[in-house]
């Protein structure tokens, strides 16, 4: 047996739970070769960081499956695309997958605009698209082809409001969103939420990713309108640099965001300013939280890299190996 796109039909139920279903399409004895899965990702740009973890994540499932024989003896080899973090970008990766045969599914991307680019492309090509990062809420919309294994932003960015409202008792909040897809998405969410509850909603800033970097404007216009507290809708990078700003300048007004936030960079960009920074994630490494295969999975992580998973790490991780299962069933 073979692996062939074009032949693949996929469903996923996400939140609990997740089912994906592969139909096998019969093959020449030359597709008895490696396994090749495509991983779309920033490996430059501002979200870099983020995309190493994906990486390393990616990385640990191929080794590991690997070592127990691969998939019916066939071994899993990851091909990586760099998108940077740009839509402009992620066309090009999406094509280079597409047009290559040997690609049987591509993991990615991480940024919902590459995800949005790529969605089409791979819809045509018939290749599965699988995110671990992409939380937008149309991203799974209108393609038999494009899946996921996290919440959207709507889930997220009304959680996030609802947490502002309900258990800190805030009245009185500032956004400051990137104007991308995922920026703009959570921020939509967030407030349309915070409307049904009474939380007020003082001002909203929109910035540009890699090139706003003087974020005094608006932290000023924050503490003039009296926020309680400022929602940051965007990546560690600015939010970091939001948070210095806001900190030099003497507020103390807290800040929350949404889990492109947790980063093991936030601290290396922000310092002291992000003490405190309030955020979502579905994945932290705790020794109370996730049962034992989460436990299992830092542990090996942190032996294979010397670093500590994160959110993206574990994500990825997740997403080869329920593509391995997937393919081998």
């Amino acid at each position: 047996m073979g692996i062939r796109r074009g032949t693949i039909a996929a469903t996923f139920v996400m939140g609990m739970c997740v089912a994906l279903l592969f139909t096998m399409g019969c093959g020449s004895a030359d597709d008895r070769g490696v396994i090749r899965v495509g991983v779309g990702l920033p490996l430059t740009g501002s979200a870099s960081v983020l995309g190493e973890q994906m990486r390393m994540g990616a990385g640990l499932a191929m080794v590991q499956r690997n070592a127990r024989g691969g998939i019916d003896g066939r071994l899993i080899e990851l091909v990586y695309g760099d998108d940077r973090g740009r839509a402009s970008e992620a066309g090009a990766v999406a094509h280079r997958f597409a047009d290559d045969p040997t690609v049987v599914a591509v993991i990615g991307h991480f940024n919902s605009a590459c995800s949005l680019v790529g969605k089409p492309i791979y819809r045509d090509a018939g290749i599965l698209q699988f995110s671990p990062g992409s939380t937008n809420v149309d991203v799974c919309r209108g393609s038999d082809w494009t899946f996921r294994n996290l919440y959207s932003d709507d889930y997220q960015g009304r959680s996030i409001a609802r947490y502002v409202s309900t258990t800190l008792g805030l009245r009185r909040a500032a956004v400051l969103y990137d104007d991308d897809d995922y920026g703009v998405g959570l921020k939509d969410a967030f407030v349309e939420e915070a409307a049904s509850l009474g939380l007020e909603i003082v001002a909203a800033y929109p910035y540009e990713r890699e090139v706003t970097l003087d974020f005094t404007d608006p932290i000023d216009k924050a503490a003039a309108l009296d926020a309680e507290i400022i929602f940051v809708s965007g990546l560690y990078n600015e939010a970091a640099l939001i948070a210095r700003a806001a900190r030099e300048k003497g507020m103390t007004t807290p800040f929350i965001g949404g889990d492109a936030v947790l980063s093991e960079a936030l601290l290396g960009v922000g310092g002291d300013a992000v003490e405190g920074f309030l955020m979502t994630t579905p994945f932290i490494v705790h020794p109370d939280i996730g049962g034992t295969k989460a436990q299992d999975f830092a542990r090996a992580f942190s032996e294979a890299y010397d670093r500590t998973a994160d959110t993206w790490a574990a994500l990825s991780y997740d997403a080869l190996n329920q593509l391995f299962e997937a393919i081998e069933e």
